[in-house]
This record gives structure tokens, sequence and C-alpha cells, in this order.
């Protein structure tokens, strides 16, 4: 058996906790099987937004006509060359990270899929390895349902969908969240008949009710939606998939398309790496349970990101990181991990964002607020844009005006949204985000306006 000073195993963010341990002379064993760069880089955040920005730009030029300008034929699309160009970024970096990593005498990388075999030993490959600590930042895959037929059809999910180079005429997809959102708008915006199966009643669930339904709204303007339904039964005929589905009255339908995107969600990754086997919790979806200092029960494991599901996003994944940096560096004074204003966006058409509270959230814990909303179209930006549904909505604190939450729904909300976020931060109200002077006429105006209407 071999034994280092730490295990890492994933190489996401667990790439910083690798580095920060081996830069003070530890020797350290990164365990991934797949490309270095994790779910972000290689299947995630980085290739979707390459291409969600494609998709950006085709929805300005099917809207260039709005804006006085007339445009020769339908445009072309070289659908390969989108994903191309986004698998070709994303490889490269991952290659390089590699690189570096097999160039760092401190670091062992073992390109495997690791399997927790007894207590803190874990089997790669034909190997076993050892070490006093374990940072587990394995993340999540797609959740795959029990369908009958389903399995073996051929479908994809978000993985093969930024891949593929051959663009469908027509897309079932299977869930109605942020990755279904922004994988249709992708696809949809390039041409692609997009039918999309919800169970509930409105698309986006997790994000404010009245942010969901007017993106709902907006979406079913632009493409088949089905809410309250759900697939059965899975088949293909003639090349076609084929969904058997049913209503929330129990009418069963048929309806087909040349693919079928499943984007229901993620699984944590804890079965496949057996972390019972190293005495680990877990709780009832399978994610490892933690503290407030990312321990987990085992002493000298740590567990962050994705596979400890207390957010699912990059950038609170790299966050839980720096904490476990500086509680293993300092034990005698560890940090509780700030989790305050934690935001959010997706990168559909249109875009959102959102941070802290959303209005159902504040009425289930019975805290007294007030809202203050603003429409884009009531601003110079908003109209120079023609934009006609965005809107911010800013939650404050009846008594303190302190900003609870904020959600906003148009163009450029993951950008807008940020000066919120840093007053939330550090405790500011609606009022000072009111009195700071915004550049007119700037599409900020609508987040100052939205705030003075708290008032």
């Amino acid at each position: 058996m071999q034994k280092f000073d730490s295990v890492v195993i994933g190489a996401g963010s667990g790439l910083n906790i690798m580095s920060a341990i081996a830069s003070e002379n530890h020797k350290v064993a990164l365990v991934e099987h797949g490309p270095m760069g994790g779910t972000c880089l290689n299947r995630g955040c980085i290739p979707s937004k390459i291409v969600i920005h494609t998709a950006d730009v085709m929805d300005i030029v099917n809207k260039a006509g709005d804006y006085g300008i007339k445009l020769q034929g339908k445009p072309k699309v070289d659908f390969g060359s989108i994903t191309g160009r986004a698998s070709k970024l994303v490889d490269k970096e991952s290659k390089e990270i590699e690189e570096a990593i097999i160039g760092d005498e401190n670091i062992t990388l073992f390109k495997k899929t690791g399997k927790f075999v007894g207590h803190k030993i874990l089997q790669v490959g034909n190997k076993k390895i050892t070490a006093e600590n374990f940072f587990i930042l394995a993340g999540t895959r797609p959740s795959i349902p029990d369908i009958k037929g389903l399995a073996g059809s051929g479908y994809i999910t978000s993985t093969e969908a930024l891949r593929l180079t051959k663009q469908p005429k027509s897309m079932i997809v299977m869930g109605g969240g942020y990755i279904a959102a922004e994988l249709a708008h992708f696809y949809g915006a390039l041409g692609t008949k997009i039918t999309m199966v919800q169970r509930s009643d409105i698309l986006l669930t997790k994000e404010d009710r009245e942010v969901a339904a007017k993106f709902t709204e907006a979406f079913s303007k632009k493409y088949n939606i089905l809410t309250e339904h759900k697939v059965h039964g899975v088949g293909k005929k003639g090349g076609k998939f084929i969904a058997h589905i049913s209503g929330k009255n129990g009418l069963k339908k048929k309806i087909t398309a040349d693919q079928l995107l499943v984007a229901l969600g993620v699984r944590p990754n804890t079965d496949i790496l057996d972390v019972g086997k190293t005495g680990l919790k877990v709780n009832e979806k399978g994610f490892i349970v933690t503290n407030e200092y990312m321990e987990t029960n085992i002493k000298g494991i740590w567990a962050a990101g994705d596979i400890a599901g207390k957010y699912l996003f990059k950038h609170s994944a790299n966050l839980e990181a720096d904490y476990i940096i500086h509680n293993f560096q300092n034990p005698e004074n560890k940090k509780r991990v700030d989790y305050t204003a934690m935001p959010h966006a997706i990168f559909s058409s249109p875009q959102i964002a959102g941070v802290g509270y959303t209005e159902e959230e504040l009425k289930a814990k019975r805290i007294d607020y007030l809202v203050g909303k603003h429409f884009y179209k009531a601003t110079g930006m908003g109209q120079a844009l023609l934009e006609k549904d965005g809107f911010v909505k800013i939650l404050a604190d009846k008594k303190t005006g302190k900003i609870l939450g904020c959600h906003i729904l148009g163009p450029e909300a993951s950008t807008l949204i940020h000066e919120v976020i840093v007053a939330m931060k550090y405790g500011h109200t609606a009022e000072d985000i009111v009195n700071t002077v915004h550049i007119h006429p700037a599409l900020s105006e609508v987040v100052q306006r939205a705030a003075a209407k708290v008032r």
C-alpha cells in the first residue's frame, strides 16, 4: 500500500486544496478518472457558457428587424464549429492543468476511479493508497430516472449535449431546472424545435415564484412547454425518440423528436466512492454530511463542493475549498464557512439571477418584509433594448431596510445583481443603493429604482 500525507479526490475545486498543500512540501495523491478541471471546466460552466453566448448572438440576429436592421435570408448555423470551439478550448486548458500536475514532484496523479475499501484506504485501479488526510470533492453526475425503455435508448445528458457535432432538428427535454433551461435556449435559439416536459406547473421551481412564472410564460412563447406532465416510457422508431407522457388529467399521449435530453438534476458520487467503507455519514439524498468547517464525522476527512450538497455552484465549491485550506493549516483557529449572500444565475433567455430569500421563503419564515420592483422597460437603457418582460425585485426587512433577497429576470441579470450581493454581504440597506450615484442611462438604474420602491 502506498502512503501519502494527503489524498485529494476530484480535480475541480480540489485542485485549489491540492496546490495549497503540495506547496508546503506535503506529498499529495490526486485521484481523478476524468480530465482535469472537473465538471465546471469540462462539462459545465465553461463550455456551456461558450455555446450559450452563440445562442444569445442568434437571439439578437433574430430580433434585428425590431431595431430597423434588415437581413438577407435566414442565418446559417455551423453547429459543429460552435460546439467544436468550446471543446477545443476546454480540452486545451484541461491538458495544460494535467501537464502542470505531472511536473510537480510533490503530487502523484492517479487517473482512475477511486473506491474506498477500508478506513482511509482507497482502491485506485490495482493499487491501494492511504493517508492521514482525505479531501473529497468528487462532485455529482446526472440523475437518470428508472423509466421503461430509457436505458439503452441513446438519450443524452448535459455532458453529451455540449459535444454534439450535428444539430438535431427536434429535441425533447426532460426536466425544467436550470440545466434544462440553459440547454433548451442553446439548441432552441439555433433552430432546434424544443419540447420540454416538466412535472411542476412552472419551470425553475427553486426560483422566486414570480420570476419563475414570468420565465415560464416567456419560454412558452418560443418553445412547446408541457408543464404538469411526466414521461413514463421511452421508445424509438425510425431513428426517432418516442416519449410516452401523461398530464395531470391522466390523459396519455406520445411526442417524438430526433434527440432526447435528460436534465433531471444530479446525484452525488458517494455510491461510486463507496464512502461507507471508510465510515462516512451521508444524508437521505446521498450527500456527505459535513459540519460548518467542512469536516466530516471522520477525523482527517473533509468534503466540499457538490458532493457535500450545500450549494451546487462552482463559486460555492471554491469558497468551501478556501475554508478547508485555512482550517487544515490552522486547526487551532478554524473558521466557519460564511455563505452570506450566496448568489446564482441561469444563463438562459431571459437570463435570471438571484441571491438571498425568495418571497415564498420569507412568508414561510413569517419574516416581515417590503418589496421593491422595477421593470427594465421603465428605464432609458431598457427602452433601448426593447425589453418587455424584465424586472428587478428587491426584498427588504420591514424594520431595518436591510436587503433580504434580490431576484432579476432580464438582460445582464448575472452582472446587475452584483451590487446587491455586495450590499447584502456587508449589511447595507435598500436605501444605501438608492443613495449611491448610478450612471445614467446605464442598465444598472433598474436596480437603483427597484431599491427606491422599497421605500
